[in-house]
């Protein structure tokens, strides 16, 4: 997919402004009701949407939509432009006609549309639409969120739809001020910072959620099979996905187009010292690089290891990690010379991941595969005649192997000769189609909040795999195996490969 560097039409045009009668809400602010961070059951959650690109406005017509949560503040450094990355060039818009039963809405747009204004424009007609007797008052827009942090006294928790490396900064701001999270994969992007977060949300006392969490009752299965023999003594896990999706780079931009107007390029950069801006660093793109991103491991696989550890009772980080990725040459006159990169993750690549033992488990290996790597195909495969899929999950024992889907769908104990022999019990119980869609995971969430209770996906239980996945990246970049020390959250091997847990952070952003 291509960025395009100039938007497509002007926000005058693109912006069809409407005279709104609409609904007075009685939003009654929660120190009103009994005290800091109390909500009762009675009364909607407000929240501020902080990101409207692609990801942030498409969940947000789901947000909009549920009974308990009340949209008050969209913030995005960018105003409006539509030159975003994503799957077809009209999902957000025909999303956004659905969401506010508008079938013209965007009929001029011939780019992807984003930023606070259309993120703004989203929550007051919506609402408008929604509640036709009385007076709306609209939703607040700001470009800086610690501004909005500053301003939005009363309100209750926010929505962390930004980019990566904003992830840990903002929830801990956010969290200081006693506001509940619920925040897009991952926690953070530095070692550093997601202890931090996970330590603030323990400190605070405000319930969190980490999006990717979803109850995996599979994984349960593949436990009583392994707690069982059916494979022998567990020795590894392995997964794979065909990510990425997004294009990489193995060395920065050298050109320097213009900023598009309305886009704070300074406040996106964040904690990152300057750069100059360029759009392979922006949308989606930004997960290839290591100050902004973390590859396709923090992007896929929150999804399915943080299930797979709340079920196998996972509770530590791993203590070695290894890798292997692609690599780059280049020619310079007559000569092939290596590209040294440490700024962005390779297309492909293989981490390798020691565990200790844990309470429901013996030491393990855990091998996180990308960019179409995969496990090498085995005389089980052979016997039932089957391909490694291009996504998928393998349990690896002394004694055999069990397969299934990217996070841990449909197991099955290979070859299926040995699925017939085994006499535990196998009938997985049919998932509810409805039951992983992002409204309602926010259910669960908000469960949490009304209740004083942790949500499944809380932050607290997410430790280890926030470790794993960064413990990923730093493998990675240090190019040697190296092993680690969780408590003191030291590389013990390798003293160079410490920067790499935290970062260099520009002036006024420290954490």
């Amino acid at each position: 997919m291509k960025s395009q560097e100039k938007n497509t039409i002007s926000r005058r045009k693109f912006i069809q402004t409407t005279a709104v009668a609409a609904a007075t809400f009685s939003i009654v602010p929660r120190h009103v009701l009994g005290g800091p961070g109390y909500i009762p059951p009675s009364d909607k959650i407000t929240i501020a949407n902080i990101g409207c690109g692609t990801q942030g406005l498409r969940e947000m017509t789901q947000l909009l939509q549920h009974p308990e949560v009340q949209v008050v503040a969209v913030c995005d450094p960018n105003k409006f432009t539509t030159n975003y990355l994503d799957w077809t060039p009209t999902d957000i818009r025909d999303k956004i006609r659905e969401t506010i039963e508008d079938p013209t809405w965007g009929a001029h747009c011939t780019g992807v549309p984003g930023g606070r204004d259309i993120g703004k424009e989203l929550v007051d007609k919506y609402y408008a639409k929604n509640n036709p007797s009385g007076t709306y008052e609209g939703c607040r827009s700001y470009e800086d969120y610690r501004e909005l942090l500053e301003k939005e006294h009363d309100l209750d928790a926010i929505k962390i739809m930004t980019p990566d490396h904003h992830h840990a900064y903002l929830a801990i701001a956010a969290m200081k001020k006693g506001k509940h999270v619920i925040s897009h994969k991952p926690i953070a992007n530095r070692m550093r910072e997601g202890k931090l977060a996970i330590e603030t949300a323990k400190e605070t006392g405000v319930k969190t959620h980490l999006l990717a969490w979803s109850d995996r009752p599979e994984y349960d299965f593949v436990l009583k099979w392994i707690q069982d023999g059916a494979i022998g003594t567990l020795k590894e896990i392995h997964n794979w996905s065909y990510r990425p999706v997004w294009e990489q780079w193995p060395k920065r931009p050298t050109d320097t187009p213009a900023i598009p107007n309305g886009f704070n390029w300074d406040l996106w950069l964040g904690p990152v010292p300057h750069l100059p801006y360029h759009p392979h660093y922006t949308h989606n793109v930004f997960r290839g690089w290591y100050d902004f991103g973390g590859g396709s491991i923090a992007d896929m696989g929150h999804y399915s290891l943080f299930p797979l550890f709340r079920a196998f009772g996972i509770n530590t980080a791993p203590v070695s990690a290894k890798a292997y990725g692609t690599t780059h040459r280049y020619v310079d006159g007559n000569t092939y010379l290596w590209l040294e990169n440490d700024v962005s993750f390779p297309m492909s690549c293989l981490i390798q991941l020691s565990f200790p033992e844990q309470e429901k488990l013996p030491a393990f290996d855990l091998f996180w595969y990308d960019g179409g790597m995969k496990p090498f195909i085995t005389k089980e495969f052979d016997e039932d005649d089957r391909d490694m899929p291009s996504e998928g999950m393998m349990f690896v024992g002394d004694k055999g192997r069990i397969l299934a889907g990217f996070r841990g769908e449909n197991p099955q104990i290979i070859p299926e000769k040995r699925m017939d022999d085994y006499d535990g019990d196998k009938e997985i119980p049919e998932r509810d189609p409805e039951e992983n869609k992002r409204d309602k995971r926010t259910d669960t969430w908000v469960a949490a909040i009304k209740n004083d209770k942790e949500s499944a996906g809380s932050f607290l239980y997410a430790g280890p795999v926030t470790e794993t996945i960064n413990l990923a990246a730093v493998a990675l970049r240090a190019k040697k195996k190296i092993t680690y020390d969780s408590e003191a959250m030291e590389i013990t091997n390798y003293e160079d490969a410490n920067k790499y847990l935290t970062r260099e952070y520009r002036e006024g952003w420290e954490l």
